[in-house]
């Protein structure tokens, strides 16, 4: 377990502004529902998907990390910007490639230094942690662009039952630009990660175990769960237990006060109601993402353009994010809302 408390209040870094790129393509549920055999009310009520972003076979995830932050970066001089970080899918363009320098170079953030992390869907948070950290030590980085795309729908093998908990996968993109006096600042945040997940989720082959010029078997460039059983189990021992810890150690280290919002990846629907009630948070205290599904790192970030969309917040609520990355990584990190991050006028795509 790993806290980020914050002794130096001197610099505050806060969010300037976020947005999302989404495909204009779905994959509904009565679609999942007659791939994978599963009854249509199980795949829209329990696993919580009536439908979800899909990507066009030509939209890279570097592409929709680009289109994502040309929209935080409008009236932005691209040459103020310091430092890139990919927060996207380590599923990306090309393998053994540093997507951050791409972006970079598309945006024409000559001045910026860019590189990739990777925490898989706490890869978000992650990296407003690492950023934060960065720009309070040095006083060099003023601005720091986040971005990253996901294509891990196409991971998806609706053919193979031990991967169901997979089948909400979406494609998509999201920026963050982060700037030292900003509104809406950084709080706390705090992470679990624990080991023995290390290997339950995998893409068997491309990697140096089984490399791509071995001609693999098509099954195995999707991802697979080969202790399925063991992994539920282990799961079902730590996995809300671990939410909740890292909810509450941010949670409680940033405001006096509650949450106010609870900005959240998607999840089945047990699941999410069951940490709302222990978070003592209403529904309307969290939006369920069932007509978007799972993008990874981006699902916080859409949460609260959702939430900015539907008048949700007001200034100087407390919002936390939260999630967790398969491997596994658990995490959250609290901000205090003052003024809306998302340019609206460039989301029209967030109704539904």
């Amino acid at each position: 377990m790993f806290t980020n408390k914050d002794n130096s209040k001197e610099t505050s870094i806060g969010i300037r502004s976020m947005s999302v790129w989404l495909p204009p393509h779905f994959q509904t549920g009565e679609e999942i529902a007659a791939l994978s055999g599963i009854p249509e009310h199980v795949v829209k009520t329990k696993m919580g998907i009536v439908r979800k972003s899909r990507a066009t076979e030509d939209m890279q995830p570097s592409m929709m990390a680009v289109e994502a932050a040309k929209k935080v970066l409008v009236g932005i001089d691209p040459l103020s910007i310091d430092m890139v970080i990919w927060t996207g899918s380590e599923y990306k363009d090309h393998i053994v490639w540093s997507a951050g320098i791409f972006v970079q170079r598309e945006l024409g953030l000559r001045n910026a230094i860019a590189f990739d992390i990777g925490a898989r869907c706490s890869n978000k948070i992650l990296g407003l942690m690492l950023a934060k950290s960065l720009m309070q030590t040095n006083p060099n980085l003023k601005r720091v662009l986040l971005a990253g795309g996901h294509k891990t729908g196409d991971l998806v093998n609706y053919q193979d039952p031990n991967s169901r908990f997979l089948y909400n996968l979406a494609d998509g993109g999201s920026a963050i630009l982060l700037e030292k006096g900003a509104p809406n600042p950084l709080l706390e945040s705090s992470f679990v990660t624990d080991g023995d997940f290390s290997l339950d989720v995998i893409v068997p082959a491309g990697g140096t175990k089984n490399p791509t010029r071995n001609h693999p078997k098509v099954e195995d460039t999707y991802l697979q769960v080969p202790d399925v059983d063991g992994m539920r189990q282990r799961l079902e021992r730590s996995s809300i237990h671990n939410f909740m810890k890292v909810i509450k150690e941010a949670s409680t280290q940033s405001m006096n006060k509650p949450i106010d919002y609870l900005s959240i990846l998607h999840m089945k629907k047990s699941a999410h109601d069951e940490i709302l009630k222990l978070s003592e948070l209403r529904e309307d205290q969290s939006i369920y993402l069932d007509h978007f599904g799972h993008y990874g790192a981006p699902d916080q970030v859409l949460s609260i353009g959702l939430a900015e969309r539907q008048n949700k917040l007001k200034k100087g609520d407390h919002v936390c994010l939260a999630s967790a990355g398969i491997g596994y990584t658990w995490s959250a990190l609290s901000i205090r809302w003052d003024e809306p991050t998302f340019d609206q006028s460039l989301h029209k795509d967030l109704d539904y």
